[in-house]
């Protein structure tokens, strides 16, 4: 069964999103920015939502978790939660 490992960091606007992707290009932690930045009780984890499978996670973040590379930041990706960047951490068929 497919299965899926994901970090993220959720907030309110598409702009603060662009503006963190940035930072984490620049080097900054991924999980350093989740704690300070995300709005979802993940971030005191650093983000980490640990695994999942298909369907579990809403469709917008399902898309990127079971579709995209792995190991590289997307978004900034927009559910009814907010905005989000996404880093698969692991993905097993």
């Amino acid at each position: 069964m497919t299965r899926a490992a994901a970090r993220h960091i959720l907030v309110s606007t598409e702009e603060q999103a662009n503006t963190l992707k940035q930072q984490i290009a620049d080097g900054a932690d991924f999980a350093d920015v989740a704690r300070e930045h995300s709005s979802c009780p993940s971030g005191r984890d650093g983000g980490d939502l640990g695994e999942f499978s298909p369907g579990q996670m809403v469709r917008e973040f399902n898309d990127v978790c079971f579709n995209e590379a792995v190991g590289v930041v997307h978004g900034p990706v927009q559910t009814q939660f907010g905005y989000h960047l996404i880093e698969v951490t692991k993905r097993e068929d």
